[in-house]
């Protein structure tokens, strides 16, 4: 038997692994997540009894196509058939969007820290990463990323509220950005978190994509609308992008329970549209309380919290896990925290006034 391996690209060497947020510990002293930004609400009954009935069908293949949740989605955000494309998350999305535009030699720009899938699915396709640090506030630093591009920058990601600081970019400084950026330089903006927001100051990508042809829009039924196990997202663009992700979509990559229950969620828009208010007060709630104590936590729009602790980041992990609740840490730089039931809410805040306490 030969001793030789087969043949890989040398791109997959040091990328770097994903990591999701760390789960309740079954039977363990941990008893809420706080690590993954999910929805800690249920399905609707509305949209579980869709999907109940959809998996008598799980002999069949979805519909490739997704035509009933394009409907769905054209209609609601008033954009043809030919300006959208779904995938199984924005995340799986975003890497089709760095296929599409960007292998060896070319550059993807965006600001670090965010989402940390970036840099990874930039690697997967050969292309170099261009990080531009945050500024001291952790928001986007978009003058500096406006300067960092040059004439091998194929694609630039703005992630709005941004993952996992929760900051945003407001109007008028995103459109001198974009008047910046070069017409044959595709522009993403990440709106995962969309729903949180409060900020009248800060526009919706679908607005800005209207009037420019090289901005992409990636949405998510994960995080609002609480499909986050059914992976389904959507990008809305012009159709030469559009095309573009659906040629590089994986056959039948959104399962026909995702498409179900994406399509009831937009039919029961109002309902879970509230349970994300109930969520922004409890947001609200949390962020006063970590002030209160004497934190110093950045404006968030997202459904979490960002604590910058440095050297201190995984002790305080560890402080939460000990007391019931997990948190997403960052080691050597912070904590990410997502707004849970009040319950983990409670026990996380505790945690934080007795470890500033402590400092």
């Amino acid at each position: 038997m030969s001793e030789t391996s087969p043949k890989l690209r040398a791109e997959l060497e040091g990328i770097p692994t994903y990591k999701p947020g760390k789960p309740a510990a079954a039977g363990g002293p941990v008893a809420y997540k706080l690590s993954s930004n999910e929805n800690p609400y249920p399905p609707l009954p509305s949209v579980l009894e869709r999907v109940t009935t959809a998996a008598c069908d799980l002999n069949r293949y979805p519909d490739m196509a997704c035509a009933e949740l394009m409907d769905e989605l054209s209609e609601r955000f008033g954009v043809p058939h030919s300006h959208l494309a779904t995938g199984t998350g924005s995340v799986g999305i975003a890497q089709q969007l760095v296929q599409a535009t960007s292998g060896p030699g070319d550059e993807v720009l965006y600001a670090w820290r965010s989402f940390e899938a970036y840099p990874i699915v930039t690697q997967i396709s050969g292309a170099r990463s261009v990080q531009v640090p945050l500024t001291p506030g952790d928001v986007h630093d978009l003058d500096a990323m406006a300067d960092a591009i040059t004439d091998r920058t194929r694609l630039i990601f703005v992630c709005n509220p941004n993952n996992p600081t929760g900051t945003v970019v407001r109007r008028a400084e995103l459109e001198r950005f974009l008047d910046r950026v070069p017409g044959d330089v595709l522009v993403v903006l990440d709106e995962a978190y969309r729903e949180f927001n409060r900020d009248t100051e800060v526009p919706d990508g679908v607005e800005l994509y209207r009037e420019r042809p090289n901005v992409c829009v990636l949405r998510t039924f994960s995080k609002a609308y609480g499909l986050a196990g059914l992976r389904v997202g959507f990008a809305i663009a012009h159709e030469p992008v559009a095309a573009a992700l659906r040629k590089t979509a994986v056959p039948f990559g959104v399962s026909q329970l995702a498409q179900t229950a994406a399509v009831a969620s937009l039919r029961a828009e109002d309902e879970l549209l509230g349970r994300v208010g109930s969520l922004v007060c409890e947001r609200t709630r949390v962020v006063d309380g970590l002030r209160g104590h004497g934190w110093t936590v950045p404006e968030t729009q997202a459904n979490f919290v960002w604590l910058r602790l440095g050297e201190r980041t995984v002790a305080f992990a560890q402080a939460c896990e000990e007391h019931g609740v997990v948190v997403r840490p960052f080691p050597g730089e912070g904590v990410r925290v997502t707004i849970g039931e009040t319950e983990a809410n409670d026990i996380f805040l505790k945690v934080a006034e007795a470890f500033h306490k402590e400092r």
